[in-house]
């Protein structure tokens, strides 16, 4: 047999033949699902599957088993994404729980001789803040713990400042309006911290939320029912303030118009403080540790509330029992514990839907006030109750909705199938072709011309 005849028997048959097309057509039949399948199958497949027309082994029981006990893996991962996308919500949320708790332990303060007065719980309630703020960041050797990171320093005094002013608004507006007029005047505060969340954060504020906004403010008229709103129904005495501060209330039938107007005017210099640092808050984010934002306004407030007890000679109560110093440390503890998830959730939140949460306040503080002191919960309150907590589901499912809008966009955008499995196929030929070729070189022996036989 010739060099020649030898050579073209060895050489691979040509992609135009019968045998070609009959190779092309196995191989997209067989290879290329098995490329489609999970790496599961394929390892399965590698340790040696049974073939096309025998019977498949009977399933293992362990497989069964485990088949039966991952059902709420769907259910888990679903349950997963919606938490891990209102994680900020959850958090503001439940420090609203634990203000309300607070207040409750305030209330049962105030009803022990003698009552304690606000300057001085205000000062002791932060003092607790910093120190417990100060020892954890030490401990942890968080950076910066006493001024702060660079670059924010500006807005951590800004957030102290405008958090004493806001409440400030409280107490003097409480020495001259009820506690209802007082309450709805202070829930202004997130309706504004969303206003200005996007107009100095450049935030997206959607109509959605401000209509949510606006819902919850009705529940809260609902339940506080202020008297300038609803004069013929009885106002509430539930506690929504941070503080119990009803005793700070003076004879009402003795203010004049012009003293409540002035009373009317500080509460919303309040309401503008607890705007100021809702979004100071806000537009810090991550970039400082959540700690550095309650060293700053614990440690403005107690130089603030000092000051005022000087200034105003009040006296100072000097604990003696021992229910009494239980129930002054649980002030500090709730307290502390509330103001940390409220920085946490305002951090990862946008100032607008992070707001909408702080309503939720009210609903608790209805509870609490239901369980512990026995408060009538009047059918007004329900339907406030049910107005603050819908709008609070509904800006969290909206949400939600507009992550899974956001991913099919962006895998409708990536490609079609049929694109993907075309590049894929001829990749895969490709691939394999050039594979044979290497292989069928490396096998095929060193031919040697017949001349040069005859030479030697």
């Amino acid at each position: 047999m010739s060099y020649g005849t030898c050579w073209s028997i060895a050489r691979p048959p040509d992609l135009t033949t019968s045998s070609s097309i009959i190779f092309r057509t196995l191989f997209v039949s067989v290879v290329l699902p098995t490329a489609h399948t999970s790496p599961t199958s394929q390892s399965q497949t590698a340790a040696g599957s049974p073939r096309v027309g025998t019977s498949e082994p009977p399933t293992p029981p362990e497989e069964i088993e485990d088949q039966k006990t991952t059902w709420w893996k769907p259910h888990y991962l679903a349950m997963s994404g919606t938490l891990n996308a209102n994680a900020g919500l959850l958090l503001i949320i439940g420090s609203q729980a634990f203000f309300s708790m607070m207040n409750v332990a305030v209330k049962i303060l105030n009803s022990i001789d003698p009552p304690v007065p606000t300057l001085e719980l205000i000062a002791v309630r932060m003092f607790i803040t910093y120190v417990f703020s100060l020892i954890y960041m030490l401990i942890t050797k968080v950076p910066d713990p006493w001024l702060g990171p660079k670059g924010i320093r500006l807005l951590l005094v800004f957030r102290g400042f405008s958090g004493f002013f806001g409440l400030l608004g409280i107490y003097y507006s409480l020495q001259y309006l009820s506690l209802s007029d007082a309450t709805v005047l202070t829930f202004l505060s997130p309706l504004c911290t969303g206003i200005a969340g996007a107009i100095f954060l450049k935030e997206r504020y959607t109509m959605g939320q401000a209509l949510a906004s606006l819902c919850s403010l009705v529940g809260v008229v609902l339940i506080a029912r202020p008297t300038f709103l609803l004069k013929e129904i009885s106002p509430s005495n539930f506690i929504v303030n941070e503080y119990n501060l009803s005793f700070l209330q003076g004879d009402l039938e003795k203010v004049t118009p012009q003293q409540r107007l002035i009373a009317v005017c500080v509460a919303m210099l309040g309401v503008l403080g607890a705007t100021g640092a809702y979004t100071s808050i806000a537009a810090m984010g991550k970039r400082a540790h959540p700690l550095h934002a309650m060293l700053s306004f614990s440690s403005q407030s107690v130089i603030a509330a000092v000051i005022g007890i000087v200034i105003q000679r009040t006296p100072v109560v000097i604990p003696t029992r021992v229910d009494w110093i239980a129930m002054l440390i649980m002030i500090g503890v709730f307290g502390f514990i509330a103001q940390t998830l409220l920085t946490m959730g305002l951090q990862r939140e946008t100032a607008g839907r992070g707001s909408i949460a702080i309503y939720t306040q009210i609903v608790f503080a209805g509870i609490l006030e239901r369980t512990f002191f026995e408060t009538e919960y009047s059918f007004l309150s329900v339907t406030g109750t049910f107005i603050i907590i819908t709008s609070a589901l509904c800006v969290g499912l909206t949400k939600q909705h507009a992550q899974k809008a956001k991913t099919k966009t962006n895998i409708k955008l990536s490609g079609s199938e049929s694109d993907l499995e075309q590049g894929l196929l001829e990749g895969l030929l490709e691939a394999q072709t050039d594979e044979q070729s290497k292989v069928r070189r490396e096998t095929e022996p060193t031919r040697t011309p017949p001349s040069k036989v005859g030479g030697h």
